[in-house]
C-alpha cells in the first residue's frame, strides 16, 4: 500500500471529480467528509457529498489524510519564535486593518 510522504502512514490514493489526485486514511470512517468508490476501470474516485448527491449505496465515507497527517500541523498551531533572527522584520504591525482598504 503507497504510504504518505510526509509521516510515512499507509494511504490510499484517490482521483477527484477534477483529476487531482487525493490522499484518504485507508480505513472508511463514518465521519468523514469525502466518498469513495471504484470506477470500472479500478481506480478509486473521490468526491464531496451534497444535499443535491448525497453518498450512494456503494460508496463510503473517508477522512482526506491531510486531516489526520501528523506531519502537517496547521500554521495556526505553529509557533512564532519569541526573538526574530537578524534582519527578519514582524510586518503584523504594519498590516492593513481588516476592511480598511480605501
Amino acid at each position: 500500500m503507497p504510504r504518505c510522504i510526509d509521516c510515512r502512514r499507509e494511504v490510499l490514493w484517490t482521483v477527484t471529480d477534477a483529476g487531482k489526485r487525493l490522499a484518504v486514511d485507508p480505513e472508511p470512517d463514518e465521519s468523514g467528509n469525502t466518498a469513495v468508490y471504484r470506477d470500472g476501470t479500478g481506480t478509486r474516485r473521490s468526491r464531496r457529498p451534497s444535499e443535491e448527491l448525497p453518498i450512494m449505496a456503494w460508496e463510503k465515507l473517508y477522512v482526506p489524510h491531510v486531516a489526520n497527517c501528523p506531519a502537517r500541523k496547521p500554521a495556526a498551531t505553529q509557533k512564532r519564535p519569541a526573538v526574530l533572527p537578524p534582519g527578519v522584520l514582524d510586518l503584523a504591525a504594519y498590516r492593513r486593518k481588516a476592511g480598511g482598504r480605501p
